[in-house]
């Protein structure tokens, strides 16, 4: 049976591969697993329909026969355990790539979208502009410790993994790319990433939804 993943259907991110719906597509892509795409509006997020399947009314959902997951991180798991290219064979190895996915969403993760709130929600407090300095340098300091893990590598333990996916996916976000940029092996790492066939697919196809609604 084929999957279905949901998506927005007028993304707020103009068509620039941030939506969440993103890694879930990579990942897919990344499996050679095919998928559809249901299109919700902000209001069909809200509706009893989709709670059920999202309960704080977010995407993506992923929808397989009787199974029904939320949260991409999660989703991403499933994906990579049940089709071989996104994790290794290897036991240790296995165990490794799925400590870098907790890493992304549990450790670089939040410090980025603290920024994004300082930004985008708390603009207007009086001590966002004091505070905005040292949320980025917080963020300094992490992808500080991060680039010094990576070194020279290509990715973070061996071959790409989904571990690889997601925290790529996580140095993208508007706040923490600028900052990863100042990091040359980061920055690279973003770009080895983005090169990906599986990626431009994801990514081309997440536009053509921005495209067709705003034509």
């Amino acid at each position: 049976m084929i999957r279905t993943i949901t998506a927005f259907e007028s993304s707020p991110d103009r068509g620039r591969g941030l939506a969440r719906d993103l890694p879930v597509r990579w990942a897919l892509e990344e499996v050679g697993q095919p998928y559809d795409v249901r299109l919700v509006s902000f209001a069909d997020m809200k509706q009893p329909a989709h709670l059920e399947l999202q309960p704080f009314g977010q995407i993506p959902t992923y929808e397989e026969g009787g199974l029904a997951l939320f949260e991409s991180g999660a989703i991403i798991l499933h994906i990579a355990e049940r089709h071989p290219g996104l994790l290794p064979d290897d036991a240790d190895a296995r165990a490794r790539a799925i400590a870098w996915m907790f890493a992304a969403k549990s450790t670089v993760e939040p410090v980025i979208v603290e920024a994004e709130v300082a930004r985008l929600i708390e603009r207007d407090r009086s001590w966002t502009e004091e505070r905005l300095p040292l949320v980025e340098d917080r963020i300094r300091n992490r992808l500080g410790q991060l680039s010094r893990r990576l070194g020279d590598a290509d990715w973070l333990d061996g071959a790409f993994s989904a571990g690889d996916l997601l925290m790529i996916n996580v140095l993208r976000r508007p706040a923490g790319r600028p900052i990863a940029e100042e990091f040359p092996n980061l920055a690279a790492y973003i770009a080895r990433g983005e090169a990906r066939p599986a990626f431009k697919r994801a990514f081309d196809a997440q536009l053509a939804v921005f495209e067709a609604a705003a034509n």
